[in-house]
């Protein structure tokens, strides 16, 4: 296992270390989020540091065994005691400092039932087309069945309100019927960094029954599993488009021996009463979950390797503690690697209930 750090030139990609001495090293993707790398320079380097890590001008690269496993800018460096602690982030971080200054994203918009996957694409665009503004990142060509404005509403990008793009792209990955995005980065045939805002729809990643978290084989630690009863319910009320009397509703409850408690879930963009009734039972049941699992920290195993999981990856996780012993799907919604342990190689997973995620379709 071998670790490598890299730093590029943002503007005019050269290289300007092929192995930077970064210590005390972490970093990871989320899940509609840019992700972030942090470590420590020595004070060897003080002296360069300015051209090796130029903050909002310099691209880091984490490689691993010849694979790119990360890939972000630079946008903080600064001296604690001997050292110097490098932080970044990834792709989409550079858009949450761009704003649209021409309005529409330069003529793309206003959208009416426009699949925020195109808008997503277009404000990449706009972005790149405006002189140093170009990156070099690219965006997946996927498509989704969500639609973003309406005729008398339509999805607008005011120049004089100034809109940030990084703020826009969150917003589009909001909904329940939205799609996902990530930060990634390969290498392509050239040996040459390709920069990516993946798109999943309806979701990143896949339940995968091929790996498994467990006490005692690979995690390390985790956090005590919690209960609470704030968003458990039996039943579900969904409500839809309309209003008053004329307002779709779909009720789904359950009688399990326990106290009725009742949750609301309101969906005013789904006019399908099919629809609205699926996403109420989907709903329904992850709220009578009461255990999760918020994060684990695990190591290299045969039941999962390092690297073996990708962002929204629905995974089996059991956990056995002082107080409890609790198994469930939970999806992974982030992860921070900790290449230099007194342990080793660590990776502490983010995680979240997986069936919250089990979208329905609008219609």
């Amino acid at each position: 296992m071998g670790y490598r750090y890299l730093t590029q030139h943002a503007l005019t990609g050269g290289w300007l270390s092929s192995d930077l001495p970064l210590t005390d090293v972490e970093f990871g993707p989320d899940l509609n989020g840019p992700g972030h790398l942090r470590g420590t320079l020595a004070p060897r380097l003080a002296g360069r540091f300015a051209e090796l890590v130029d903050p909002g001008n310099t691209l880091v690269y984490v490689e691993r065994d010849g694979f790119l496993r990360w890939g972000g800018i630079i946008w903080q460096a600064e001296p604690e005691g001997h050292k110097l602690t490098v932080e970044a982030a990834g792709w989409t971080s550079y858009l949450l400092r761009r704003r649209d200054l021409d309005g529409e994203l330069g003529g793309r918009g206003p959208y009416v039932h426009a699949d925020p996957c195109q808008i997503i694409r277009d404000i990449v665009a706009y972005a790149q087309s405006v002189p140093d503004g170009n990156l070099g990142l690219s965006v997946d060509s996927a498509a989704s069945s969500a639609k973003v404005g309406t005729t008398a509403e339509p999805w607008r990008s005011r120049w004089w309100e100034n809109p940030v793009l990084g703020e826009q792209i969150d917003d589009l990955a909001k909904g329940p019927d939205s799609p996902d995005y990530t930060c990634a980065v390969w290498w392509d045939k050239e040996h040459r960094p390709v920069r990516r805002i993946q798109l999943g729809y309806p979701r990143l990643g896949a339940r995968r029954h091929d790996i498994s978290f467990s006490t005692g084989l690979n995690i390390v630690t985790s956090t005590p599993v919690t209960y609470s009863a704030d968003g458990y319910a039996q039943v579900v009320i969904a409500t839809g488009s309309g209003e008053g009397r004329s307002q779709k509703r779909a009720i789904d409850a359950v009688r399990n021996d326990r106290l009725r408690l009742e949750q609301v879930l309101e969906l005013p963009e789904v006019r399908g009463s099919d629809v609205l009734a699926q996403r109420a039972r989907v709903e329904r049941t992850w709220r009578q979950s009461l255990g999760h699992v918020e994060e684990i920290t695990v190591r290299d195993h045969p039941n999962a390797p390092i690297g073996s999981w990708q962002i929204g990856d629905d995974v089996r996780v059991s956990v056995q503690g002082q107080w409890t012993t609790w198994s469930g799907w939970c999806r992974i919604t982030g992860w921070t690697i900790h290449p230099d342990t007194p342990a080793g190689e660590t990776v502490a997973l983010s995680l979240a209930l997986a069936d919250s995620y089990q979208y329905g379709t609008a219609a």
